[in-house]
């Protein structure tokens, strides 16, 4: 079962932790510090094993960061996370790391009822399959979570096996029959890459059931407190992070990791290497030709990276709140979801959905006096940048920053007409990114968001497994198992080290 981690027995832990005797022999290294591998990281120091973190950037994080520019700090990624009698909960407290974190609820909170009544309002005469589905995603959401710590046997978890095979489109046809509820339904659809009939209806229902049954929170003041609080940590116990560099090359001998080779010809000997660079990454570039089996190599290929993104961040020298007075509000086309969907991979920034966020809105003080911090954001396939890419990574980016100049300006005279007039007028700072932007800060293929798509042969037991091929490696992102989103790759990375202390020898059982 690769569903979700399983809860880890402290005192067996500490049991086996004190029997592998002196602990210098037991290296591990770390590639990445997103969220994944961070993770991995904090569960090796806080048990005594040497690790090192390698990172390409300055600070921790991957995509749950934050930067600077002028008087505001933007968010790298529009954050959300359910930290509530959940998997994740469970996993920051075992790293003493939630009582470090100041969470704020999120305006987008809404439980299940209120979730319900709110539709059946619209929808008079679908209010049963209303109540239905969203019981079916909650239900599915609340048999993860009891698998996840032991409280259930698989036997006791039959919807979960009910949506394996199952898209989105799938189970919404199980419960409700108007077009436009179906799309309201799955109107979040972005937040995971996909469209209703090609995304998992399991990825869906553990995701936005989840968020519905444990309420959503924001990390106050941005999601690098999340990040910084792992990396402390790490180095608290005696681990340590080395930023600004890369892993050139995974050392392989006898069918076994023995260390990595960084930029410079340095080496770092390792019995174990946790990689938090993409799936792709890890086996087509850092190991040699032959060191993973074919049919693995052949799994891979038959995956696809997942939709990349492209983003305006916006410091206004105006407070907003009275113009927008939510959160997030999204723009829709009115063509339905599936041809949204084929905008946002075309990276047609005149028809594409987007949505606008005002983070002002989320708490008092995020921006200073008088000033708002806004972002907007559209979903965009690396098709239209392709032509950029080889350019891009030799240094001549004149025709690309041309064309990313025009995008942000076609984005923000969308929202001044959609949602805020004059609002070319207001800008004090303005930023934006594309997906090369993102493969240059994640060196994720095609600038991918949310590691491979989650399509049904990509999900549940067919998910690609922590645990790789090559003796001693493993997976800790959201190339892997559970998948993508910050709850789900700190997951990932608990689960790694689980799976790395099975593999020495520890029992869970």
């Amino acid at each position: 079962m690769t569903t979700a981690s399983f809860a880890l027995d402290r005192k067996k832990i500490i049991a086996y932790a004190a029997s592998m005797g002196n602990k210098i022999n037991y290296p591990v290294v770390v590639i990445g510090a997103g969220l994944g591998g961070l993770c991995a990281a904090a569960y090796l120091s806080k048990f005594g094993i040497p690790v090192t973190v390698v990172e390409q950037h300055m600070i921790p994080g991957g995509y749950a960061t934050a930067f600077d520019r002028g008087d505001f700090t933007f968010e790298v990624s529009l954050h959300r996370i359910s930290i509530n009698n959940n998997t994740t909960a469970a996993i920051l407290k075992e790293l003493g790391i939630l009582e470090k974190l100041h969470l704020v609820s999120h305006p987008e909170q809404q439980t299940p009822e209120a979730f319900i009544e709110t539709l059946a309002k619209q929808f008079p005469s679908e209010r049963d399959g209303i109540s239905g589905f969203i019981k079916e995603i909650t239900d599915i959401a609340e048999e993860v979570y009891s698998l996840s710590q032991k409280k259930v046997k698989y036997e006791k978890i039959p919807k979960m096996f009910s949506v394996r095979d199952k898209t989105l489109a799938d189970l919404l046809n199980d419960y409700v029959k108007d077009p436009k509820l179906k799309d309201i339904l799955a109107s979040k659809w972005g937040a995971y890459g996909l469209p209703p009939s090609k995304l998992s209806a399991f990825y869906y229902a553990v995701a936005t059931g989840g968020n519905l049954r444990n309420g959503l929170g924001y990390i106050r003041p941005r999601s690098q407190a999340l990040s910084n609080a792992l990396a402390e940590k790490i180095e608290h116990n005696g681990g340590k992070i080395i930023y600004r560099t890369t892993v050139q090359k995974i050392r392989v001998k006898d069918g076994a990791v023995e260390g990595v080779e960084l930029q410079g010809d340095r080496v770092l000997p390792a019995v174990a290497v946790v990689s938090n660079a993409s799936a792709l990454t890890t086996f087509k570039e850092m190991l040699s030709p032959g060191a993973v089996p074919a049919d693995y190599i052949k799994k891979l290929d038959g995956y696809s990276p997942s939709i990349s993104s492209f983003m305006v961040w916006l410091g206004l020298k105006k407070d907003v709140r009275e113009i927008i007075k939510t959160y997030s509000v999204g723009f829709k086309t009115g063509r339905g979801v599936e041809a949204d969907y084929r905008s946002c991979m075309k990276g047609d920034i005149e028809q594409v959905p987007y949505t606008l966020c005002v983070y002002d809105n989320i708490f008092e003080g995020y921006s200073k006096s008088g000033k708002s911090t806004l972002t907007l954001l559209s979903l965009c396939g690396y098709e239209p940048w392709r032509k950029f890419e080889a350019d891009y990574r030799s240094g001549r980016k004149n025709a690309y920053y041309k064309e990313k100049e025009r995008r942000t300006r076609a984005l923000i005279a969308r929202a001044e007409k959609d949602f805020i007039p004059g609002l070319s007028s207001m800008i004090e700072v303005k930023e934006s990114a594309t997906p090369l932007t993102n493969w240059y800060f994640t060196r994720n293929p095609e600038g991918a968001i949310y590691g491979f798509n989650q399509t049904v042969d990509n999900t549940f037991m067919n998910r690609l497994d922590c645990r790789t091929p090559v003796k001693g490696l493993y997976l800790a992102s959201a190339w892997a198992n559970p998948g993508g989103g910050y709850g789900a790759v700190l997951g990932g990375g608990e689960k790694a080290f689980r799976m790395m202390m099975e593999d020495w020898g520890a029992d869970f059982k």
